[in-house]
């Protein structure tokens, strides 16, 4: 139960009761991320429903507000930072890691950052059954788990910490949950390849993973599943 707390207090801005927390219970509480997900989705879905009651971009907009404040925008920062680090890298890794690791956002970061957010309003709008709200989020934080035992951390901290915390039992149960949340709502079944091609991705990019990228994977993922969400029920 500690670890789900920690995990809720890490990826979310949602009250928790204070716990007394190191470096090892930051890095066990990867196994609880897809369970912050089914959480924060919960409250996205919550949060269209209602404003849906005034009207659809009402909703989206709270969706995407409810979205955006539960995380703290902890996901986006990664997607800034990585976005800056790769525009400016022009090939250079020490430069991209250098860059990926300055407090301030850059034009790539800032663009990147508004287009994620357009694309997720958009999303919203088009209209997504409450089912896919709660579960998207659960299946992109899935990701983290695989990412940490796939690629080798590019630079010390809680990114290379993650790797030793995921047991293959942690791999293979939320495997099994992804499985059966697939029964609820099949277009999910999609959710390994964005997972797979954002792994070959880092890999081919920028040769592992980092805290960043695994929140920018997690974005990266929650788009790509609201988009195939939408296009399985205009099919």
């Amino acid at each position: 139960m500690k670890s789900l707390i920690v995990a809720l207090s890490f990826l979310t801005r949602l009250p928790m009761p204070r716990v007394e927390a190191d470096a090892g219970d930051f890095a066990d509480a990867i196994r609880w991320y897809p369970a912050v997900g089914l959480a924060l989705g919960a409250i996205v879905a919550l949060a269209v429903w209602a404003g849906s009651w005034i009207d659809p971009w009402i909703g989206a907009l709270a969706g995407l507000i409810a979205w955006v404040a539960v995380t703290g925008a902890l996901h986006l920062d990664g997607l800034g930072d990585l976005a800056d680090g790769l525009g400016a890298a022009h090939g250079d890794r020490g430069r991209m890691m250098s860059v990926m690791t300055d407090p301030h956002i850059g034009s790539f970061g800032v663009v990147a950052i508004i287009v994620q957010l357009l694309a997720k309003l958009v999303l919203l709008h088009a209209g997504i059954h409450w089912t896919a709200l709660v579960l998207i989020p659960f299946a992109a934080r899935i990701g983290p788990l695989f990412w940490a035992r796939w690629l080798p951390p590019l630079k010390p901290g809680l990114g290379a910490s993650v790797a030793s915390a995921v047991r293959l039992r942690d791999l293979a149960g939320w495997t099994a949950m992804w499985a059966a949340a697939c029964l609820l709502f099949p277009p999910l079944m999609v959710a390994p390849v964005t997972l797979l091609g954002w792994a070959w991705w880092l890999k081919a990019r920028i040769g592992g993973i980092s805290g960043d990228s695994h929140g920018a994977g997690i974005e990266w993922c929650e788009t790509a599943l609201l988009f195939v969400s939408i296009a399985a029920s205009r099919l």
